[in-house]
């Protein structure tokens, strides 16, 4: 397709992608982080399996191959074991990711205000201090959102994902949303219609299963059912490594940052997206088919 963009922060290296020896019938969920990865990924599993009672343990069995903590020899020997169709997850742009024409690449995206109030959650959830200094907990001066609206698109800042970086994402997915193996959805259409997301993923990956089964599958992909199963649904869940399990599954609504900004940096943010995005696209990024 491209020659790959590098990305590098201190948590993610796309380089890692050159160990994995891609399959045309791959299934790629590609993600800014706490945009509904989670949910597709169990919604893949679901459909890939047809058992309303499969154990996703998604970062075993999807893994998310940019991130640095896992030993890329011992995922890519994984994945290459596997004899049933794969999935993988990624937070790196579409224009640094690997390209097979057959594979699939399921884009999600989020209003880019929820996705940083999740990821505010998100950062305080997990054992990991390199991000302290951009998400502090007690922020009175608002500098978690500035760096938001300043950071770069790559890099470390990449990594705590600014406004930057999920516009990156939404272009380079945009650039090749054109292509029959490439789609992308929105957390807001996946709230609106769980069951036509289910459909449409379905049809993408031509599977075929009977109403009723598919009408199961749904209700295990509730966020209320997820939720409630956190230590079986969220990443690495049951395993220790987030100080909550459920906490990952914060609130999954729209809508977080009413009342939480104030009218400057609500000005400061329409003007960057504005600056970078069409009128439809921005209007896409904010609330997907519903804008």
């Amino acid at each position: 397709m491209h020659e790959r963009k590098l990305y590098l922060g201190p948590l993610t290296d796309n380089r890692r992608w050159d160990r994995i020896d891609i399959r045309p019938d791959d299934v790629f969920v590609v993600t800014p982080p706490k945009c509904g990865t989670t949910w597709m990924q169990t919604i893949v599993a679901l459909l890939l399996s047809g058992d309303p009672e499969v154990e996703t343990e998604l970062s075993i069995k999807m893994p998310w191959v940019d991130i640095r903590l896992q030993n890329i020899s011992e995922v890519a020997e994984r994945l290459e074991a596997m004899t049933l169709r794969r999935s993988m997850k990624s937070h790196t742009p579409m224009d640094g990711l690997p390209f097979d024409a057959q594979a699939q690449y399921l884009c999600v995206f989020r209003h880019p205000l929820d996705a940083h109030f999740s990821c505010r959650e998100h950062m305080r959830n997990i054992p990991l201090t390199w991000f302290d200094h951009w998400y502090p907990e007690d922020d009175p001066d608002g500098v978690t959102f500035q760096r938001f609206l300043d950071g770069g698109a790559e890099g470390f800042d990449g990594d705590a994902m600014p406004l930057a970086h999920i516009i990156q994402h939404y272009k380079s997915a945009l650039a090749v949303a054109d292509l029959p193996n490439v789609t992308m959805f929105h957390y807001a259409d996946m709230i609106r219609d769980l069951p036509g997301t289910f459909a449409m993923v379905a049809a993408l990956l031509e599977i075929d299963h009977s109403a009723d089964l598919m009408d199961q599958l749904v209700q295990v992909a509730t966020f209320d059912n997820m939720k409630a199963n956190a230590d079986r649904y969220a990443p690495a869940g049951g395993k220790g490594f987030m100080k909550s399990d459920t906490a990952f599954f914060h609130s999954g609504t729209s809508d977080k940052w009413i009342g939480n900004l104030s009218e400057k940096e609500i000005e400061a943010y329409d003007a960057l997206m504005d600056e970078y995005l069409t009128k439809d696209e921005r209007a896409w990024l904010e609330d997907g088919s519903g804008s």
